[in-house]
């Protein structure tokens, strides 16, 4: 049986999607869902202290978003800039760590300076928010696997010590928004014992009340970690 310290949810990760069908079913521009979405985040990042939640990972923009069409991309680069800019000082308040996980190193010089910036200072917060940048799961296992290889046996132990995520809590909970139910090359070696949760709300209008809900069902499901 479970104890109680398994019905907690230390790490929740969360594909956020429908950004672009919550602006077609208002007959915005698609830039505007996206917008709304950032709104969401942040509303969900203020909502954190209320909850148990030792790391929060979001799924921002991953490796395959450069097919979008360019000014999609512009504008989804243009909002991380305002996002960043805005929202640091909030995040020092509260005591927010930021973390970034991908090959983030290859977006715009201006953002990766920015975002330097913002690690150096959130570096000592207390709670993480680990956000997803031109991430990829596939590349991410391929490039921890290498780094395992070049010093010594390639194993399990020795891939997730190499993984982006290798100082965070194991990963509980994940949950994708909009009603798709795939994983989209996200936290795939992660994964592999989370709970998943697939909710038809858009990201748009995902709200801290959501996220307690599935708290709340992470809480009654019983984790057997491949036992019985």
């Amino acid at each position: 049986m479970a104890d109680s310290h398994d019905k907690i949810a230390r790490h929740v990760a969360i594909i956020m999607d429908g950004n672009g069908r919550w602006a077609k079913r208002k007959h915005l521009p698609r830039v505007m869902g996206h917008r709304k979405g950032v709104e969401a985040v942040r509303e969900l990042v203020r909502s954190l202290k209320d909850t148990e939640i030792e790391c929060l990972t979001l799924y921002a923009f991953s490796s395959e978003n450069w097919k979008r069409p360019e000014e999609e991309v512009d504008d989804l680069m243009n909002l991380m800039r305002k996002f960043i800019k805005s929202d640091l000082p909030e995040f020092i308040a509260n005591d927010v760590k930021l973390k970034i996980v991908g090959d983030w190193q290859e977006l715009a010089p201006d953002i990766v300076e920015m975002l330097e910036d913002a690690l150096d200072k959130t570096a000592h917060g207390s709670r993480t928010l680990a956000v997803a940048l031109n991430y990829g799961a596939h590349a991410e296992i391929v490039q921890a696997a290498r780094k395992a290889a070049q010093v010594g046996e390639i194993n399990e132990e020795s891939i997730a010590a190499n993984l982006f995520t290798a100082d965070l809590p194991p990963l509980d909970l994940l949950i994708r928004t909009s009603g798709e139910v795939r994983l989209s090359n996200f936290l795939l070696w992660q994964a592999a014992y989370a709970e998943m949760l697939f909710t038809d709300v858009l990201w748009p209008d995902f709200t801290p009340a959501h996220l307690k809900d599935a708290l709340d069902q992470f809480a009654g499901r019983e984790r057997r970690f491949g036992g019985r």
